[in-house]
């Protein structure tokens, strides 16, 4: 059994009862889980043990222990990769659709973070043994643009832009029915769905999500969008459409009865930017559709 270690910064506004901030800020952690780890003084705030009803305020810093089960080692196996950027800090990489970002316990093959490990030489360590480099995740299903970090001082630097809500992250999504309106704004709380837990829902309580779209393409029965996330909750893009009824055309889960293919959503994370953890350069990137998706597309023009 090993441990990997997380730290969460408390931002302005967020001030609550410790283990209820946890629960809305960890996936797939209870509460009576985190009560437990705070119990056992896995969960520190400030480098000290606290009780489970400390109200956390802003500029905390809440270090977490996890355990994880499987300590074998991930295999480096020699998977091409789509590279638009690469230095001695970070790597920019365009993921195929089908490909799943990092290992999971019992599931060590064929992930981005196995090709990483046979191209990369270093690769960050703050996520643990699992997701070496991973500052962010893009659905398997999904495609398009991610950066990875290869030391710890740039995977420090970029989590704090993400959280700071500096990075640009621009998607193309295919949806079932005609928006009529050019531009839109999603404002909905995302969280576990309580029923079905392998899900997420828009849900009270839920952590703060903001989705921005806008127009690209209206076809007969269908719409093509930009989206910009200003929040990165798990599903997000999948789960604000379908909240506001227009979900993704080929999403297995979010998505219409019968409507799933081959291919899952039709999701592309199209564009990336952020500031270079240590040239401070604003760095911005574009990758075109999968050739899947943009013949999909003629189809319907």
């Amino acid at each position: 059994m090993t441990t990997r270690e997380k730290e969460i910064i408390v931002f302005q506004g967020e001030t609550q009862r410790l283990d209820r901030y946890l629960a809305s800020h960890l996936d797939g952690v209870t509460r009576n889980q985190i009560q437990m780890m705070i119990h056992q003084s896995l969960i520190l705030v400030n480098n000290k043990a606290i009780k489970q009803n400390y109200m956390v305020k802003t500029g905390d810093l809440i270090g977490i222990e996890f355990f994880e089960t499987d300590s074998g080692e991930i295999k480096k196996q020699d998977i091409p990769l789509d590279i638009y950027y690469e230095d001695s800090d970070v790597i920019v990489i365009n993921k195929p659709s089908g490909m799943v970002v990092h290992p999971a316990v019992g599931n060590k093959e064929n992930t981005l973070v196995n090709a990483l490990l046979f191209h990369c030489t270093d690769l960050s360590g703050i996520n643990g043994k699992l997701r070496p480099g991973i500052v962010h995740r893009i659905d398997k299903d999904t495609s398009g643009l991610l950066v990875a970090c290869k030391n710890d001082y740039s995977h420090r630097i970029l989590s704090k832009q993400f959280a700071d809500k500096k990075v640009t992250r621009k998607y193309y999504a295919l949806v079932h029915g005609v928006i009529n309106h050019n531009v839109g704004v999603i404002d909905a709380p995302i969280g576990r769905d309580p029923v079905h837990r392998q899900q997420m829902t828009v849900i009270e309580n839920g952590k703060h999500a903001i989705t921005h779209f806008r127009v690209i393409e209206r076809y007969k029965n269908m719409t093509l969008l930009e989206l910009q996330l200003e929040t990165g909750r798990t599903h997000q893009i999948r789960v604000h459409m379908k909240y506001i009824g227009f979900p993704l055309v080929g999403d297995p889960v979010y998505g219409l009865k019968n409507d799933a293919n081959e291919k899952g959503q039709f999701l592309h994370a199209k564009t990336l930017g952020f500031i270079h953890p240590r040239s401070k350069e604003k760095m911005e990137w574009e990758s075109p559709l999968p050739s899947y998706y943009s013949d999909y597309l003629k189809q319907l023009t």
